[in-house]
């Protein structure tokens, strides 16, 4: 190059980079606590708390996605979470049990399960790293699982600075 053109090597390249960031569901997440439901906040009264079921304006929820949970030390019947995943359906657009990052997680799972990499098909594949929204943990492990069989070699973080993970 007698020129001293600047080439970007990595533009150039097969390699394929997947930011797990850019399929981040957009929508509020919430975390719906029902200890306030609950007698002295740990006892559940069926009468009592399908009453509260009843009255509530499940209508605030529209479009957003929910996780139910209990911060007390109560043990909740899984028929009462039920009960208020009946009232979110066609409201909500996703309802799980467990804190924020179980909602996250059972998110991604999904987006990942029905992503088409076929793009990757035998070629090196760098997963980025650092992101600005909540991805769990788990949603890399997935995205492993799924890359795994079809890519050519896998690597995690920047393609200026990345941890090589697999090679076929």
């Amino acid at each position: 190059m007698a020129s001293g053109e600047i080439v970007n090597r990595v533009a150039n390249s097969a390699l394929v980079t997947i930011d797990l960031e850019d399929y981040y569901p957009k929508g509020a997440r919430i975390c719906f606590d029902i200890k306030d439901w609950l007698y002295e906040g740990l006892v559940l009264r069926e009468k009592e708390f399908r009453s509260f079921v009843n009255i509530h304006d499940w209508s605030a929820y529209k479009d957003q996605f929910i996780a139910l949970h209990c911060t007390s030390d109560a043990i909740i019947p899984g028929w009462a979470f039920m009960l208020i995943r009946l009232q979110l359906s066609g409201i909500a657009k996703q309802v799980v049990i467990g804190d924020l990052e179980a909602l996250e997680t059972t998110l991604y799972q999904t987006i990942i399960s029905d992503l088409d990499l076929n793009f990757c098909e035998n070629k090196p594949v760098i997963i980025k790293g650092c992101s600005n929204k909540p991805v769990p943990q788990n949603a890399y492990l997935f995205l492993i699982d799924k890359l795994q069989p079809i890519a050519k070699s896998i690597m995690y973080g920047e393609a200026c600075s990345s941890v090589p993970l697999f090679k076929k």
